[in-house]
């Protein structure tokens, strides 16, 4: 079965001037020349996204947009026309986000948060409407259990969420040491799951193995630094939290716990990993 607007393994079935035909179940679809892999021949198979060309035909290519059906991300905005805004998702067709689907006007240049969805019409299309596609909690999910998040928009509570792709949750303020951007992607954890299907969200794991991730975090971060940190006890809890994304507060117990295990050195410029 073929997958308009995701990745497909098609056979190449013949090979001319303007390309390589691909063997599906709607037909051949062509694969212009200038994207075939290098020494493609019939027989061979190969991966391509499929998407409707600006004449409607089945077109395959080997780009790789910046989002798949039924996958979200932050797009910019290229031009309006008289049925919506394109977006720039990394073809050569770009992407309409409809203005049924947008929640205010859009201006060249800016970015979107959208998602993408194949259209009644076998389009494939963008909406910023999102919470449409979010839906309450189900058995899959457990409380403690370990999320990946996406920034979508801003309350008085706080940041909302998309978790894991496809429910709605909430990181409260409290919870938030920097304010994250609309887009921005995250790991959590589930606090509670309410009575209707809302997710609220922790940033943190707790006791022990909090303890123990903040442990790692700032060995992995020294790592990455090559052995320094510019931070010490004496830093400030923004410095930390942007370095970080940790309270003062567990640094500092962090810090200790290493220094006491002989793995760094502190200083009045900042932390180092003893060789």
């Amino acid at each position: 079965m073929l997958h308009v607007g995701n990745y497909n393994n098609l056979k190449i079935a013949r090979i001319n001037a303007k390309g390589a035909f691909l063997a599906s179940d709607e037909g051949e679809i062509l694969l212009p020349g200038r994207l075939m892999p290098k020494g493609a021949e019939p027989g061979n198979m190969v991966e391509v996204f499929i998407y409707l060309d600006s004449e409607e035909r089945l077109t395959a290519t080997t780009i790789k947009p910046r989002a798949t059906v039924g996958e979200f991300a932050m797009l910019s905005v290229k031009d309006n026309v008289s049925v919506g805004t394109f977006l720039d998702w990394g073809l050569e067709k770009d992407l309409l986000l409809p203005f049924g689907e947008q929640l205010a006007p859009m201006r060249r240049g800016e970015r979107v948060l959208v998602r993408v969805y194949l259209h009644s019409s076998g389009r494939i299309a963008a909406s910023a409407k999102l919470e449409k596609f979010i839906r309450p909690a189900d058995d899959s999910l457990a409380e403690g259990d370990e999320v990946k998040l996406l920034v979508y928009a801003f309350t008085d509570l706080g940041a909302k969420v998309i978790v894991n792709d496809s429910f709605g949750g909430l990181l409260f303020n409290s919870e938030l040491l920097v304010k994250p951007k609309c887009g921005d992607r995250l790991r959590g954890f589930i606090k509670k799951i309410r009575e209707d299907g809302k997710l609220d969200i922790t940033l943190r794991q707790g006791g022990a193995q909090e303890a123990a991730t903040d442990r790692e975090q700032v060995l992995t971060a020294l790592k990455e630094q090559d052995g320094f940190l510019p931070l010490n006890d004496k830093s400030t809890p923004e410095a930390i939290a942007n370095l970080l994304l940790m309270s003062k507060k567990s640094f500092k117990k962090a810090i200790g716990g290493l220094y006491k295990e002989g793995l760094i050195s502190m200083a009045a410029d900042g932390i180092r990993l003893k060789p």
